[in-house]
């Protein structure tokens, strides 16, 4: 049995943030019914253009069941609205008055089951000044901060390349469904679950608050890629945009064991611990002396020698260097799934693990796969009703 056997979702997310969401908790075992406009599907499955399923909506949406229904017509929303009571969870992440004008808002949605865990995802929540405002990842990151700790210190602010904002929302909204249904089950309630993608974010910047800000009193600067000798990035053979292995040796013994692997242990008595993790400009000779020894070595060369030294640091692995990292194969992160129409896909999996509930990681479902599946299992629709309201065009399920 997973994890979370028993919880069912339907799923109207779009996009990364409200499709990491559900894609967490369908892989950790609930029932997530994707609910997609028929023809079309959600934005993200045509994100590259072309008749494919992009790779972007793949990665979003494995082990997840399709129904597609129009919701724009009368008799899709029926649908909808009879299937809720057979659902724990209901999520969202669209724009502003969007479930509103659809009626499919939380007060509807509640009245045909009180017991409804109602998830949403907003760029800046359902209330507030900015709550009318559209949103999408990068927007959220310069809200919630983290554009201005990123870059160079004389540079101006940089968007941060993972998509923090979307899918660290999405986690979030997760684990607090997970809560919500613990509740649930504990106390017979459902309730409104929101999470704000701002506010999300700003999660992300705890350290660097906690550290520079002085409680909100100062402006946290921007730091580029680190300071000085003790943690820092380093150029590596043979010099490709890639080439660099990320040192972070910031105490005593982390840096005695760097000057010991680079072949300079003399250094460790003449040069001061808190001189290491100084800045660029307080220990320049001592950045060189590092930076001289990882450009004769590759990135793994320099990863493994001073890995194996007791020195935290790694190779920067780019999208490529993932998927034949030695490591990762050997955990079984780098998966292969089927999927219906592509064939066998090199996936990255899922980043936990449980020893009593393994997870099973299936590819993301084609449009409409499973919509008679559903409408039949949860409803009891047969196959006259089920004709009729594709000719209708409030469903669709292909041959």
């Amino acid at each position: 049995m997973t994890a979370l056997d028993g919880l069912r979702v339907l799923d109207m997310t779009q996009y990364e943030a409200g499709t990491s969401c559900t894609q967490w908790l369908a892989w950790l075992g609930a029932d997530v019914v994707k609910v997609e406009r028929p023809g079309v599907g959600e934005p993200g499955r045509s994100i590259a253009g072309g008749n494919v399923d992009s790779g972007y909506f793949i990665y979003w949406n494995s082990n997840k069941r399709s129904l597609a229904i129009d919701l724009a017509q009368e008799a899709g929303r029926a649908l909808l609205l009879e299937l809720v009571p057979h659902y724990d969870v209901f999520a969202e992440n669209y724009g502003p008055g969007v479930m509103e004008k659809l009626g499919l808002d939380y007060p509807t949605l509640r009245a045909v089951h009180p017991e409804l865990i109602y998830a949403r995802i907003k760029g800046f929540g359902s209330d507030g000044p900015y709550s009318g405002y559209r949103s999408y990842d990068m927007v959220a990151q310069a809200a919630g901060g983290a554009f201005s700790i990123t870059g160079e210190a004389d540079g101006p602010p940089l968007r941060p390349g993972p998509t923090l904002a979307d899918s660290g929302s999405g986690l979030q909204l997760a684990l607090a469904i997970t809560a919500a249904y613990v509740q649930k089950l504990r106390e017979g309630i459902g309730q409104l679950v929101e999470v704000s993608m701002q506010e999300a974010t700003t999660y992300f910047l705890r350290t660097t608050v906690a550290s520079a800000s002085d409680y909100g009193r100062q402006v946290a600067p921007r730091w580029g890629n680190g300071a000085g000798a003790g943690a820092n990035l380093f150029p590596c053979a043979p010099g490709g945009p890639n080439d660099y292995v990320y040192v972070m040796a910031f105490t005593p013994k982390h840096s005695e064991a760097l000057w010991r692997a680079i072949g300079r242990p003399e250094l460790d008595q003449a040069v001061p611990a808190e001189a290491v993790a100084a800045s660029d400009h307080a220990a320049p000779d001592l950045y060189e002396e590092v930076a001289a020894w990882t450009g004769q070595r590759s990135k793994a060369e320099a990863m493994e020698i001073l890995g194996e030294a007791g020195v935290p640091c790694s190779a920067v692995l780019d999208t490529r260097d993932l998927f034949e990292d030695p490591h990762l194969l050997e955990r079984g992160f780098i998966e292969t799934v089927e999927h219906e129409e592509q064939g066998p896909l090199r996936v990255l999996g899922c980043p936990v693990s449980l020893s009593a509930s393994p997870v099973e990681h299936r590819a993301a479902p084609l449009l409409g796969r499973h919509t008679v599946e559903v409408l039949r299992e949860e409803l009891g629709l047969d196959v006259a009703q089920l004709r009729d309201l594709r000719a209708k065009g409030a469903i669709d399920y292909g041959d």
